[in-house]
């Protein structure tokens, strides 16, 4: 944890670089401290993995229906993070701020020739079951 998961109409694969999205946005999250000064996420936990929605309907219908390539004048990213409990609102708020900031920037062409809508939504929640088995970390956690 954290997991950072887009969902987005698939016509933007032609529209920009999804990959290079998600590089960018697990940057910002890796680059995001606390008021200790401290990395609010841990480097081998941080994942940004993205989904092409091949079907979809947007407002009135003007993206309805397209194909995966199409060239509906509606385009849609939805951003879900969730992470663990213990980070303070303020450290959310900054971890939300930061994320919508870098998508906005990536994105800054899309918006100039596409009406795209973006959503980015926070879950911090008690899990009801939650394992981990990773031989990452130990990559990041040599103290």
């Amino acid at each position: 944890m954290p997991h950072l998961v887009i969902l987005y109409t698939a016509q933007l694969d032609h529209e920009t670089d999804m990959s290079a999205l998600c590089r960018n946005l697990a940057d910002t999250m890796l680059g995001i401290t606390d008021e200790q000064g401290q990395q609010v996420f841990p480097t081998g936990g941080t994942r940004v993995l993205a989904y092409p929605a091949p079907h979809y309907a947007i407002a009135d219908g003007g993206a309805a229906g397209m194909d995966v390539g199409g060239s509906g004048d509606y385009a849609f990213i939805y951003l879900n993070l969730r992470m663990g409990k213990g980070r303070t609102e303020a450290v959310q708020q900054r971890v939300g701020q930061a994320l919508l900031a870098a998508t906005k920037h990536q994105l800054r062409d899309v918006f100039a020739r596409t009406h795209m809508g973006v959503t980015l939504q926070i879950d911090v929640g008690q899990e009801v079951f939650d394992a981990k088995h990773s031989t990452l970390h130990p990559l990041f956690n040599k103290n």
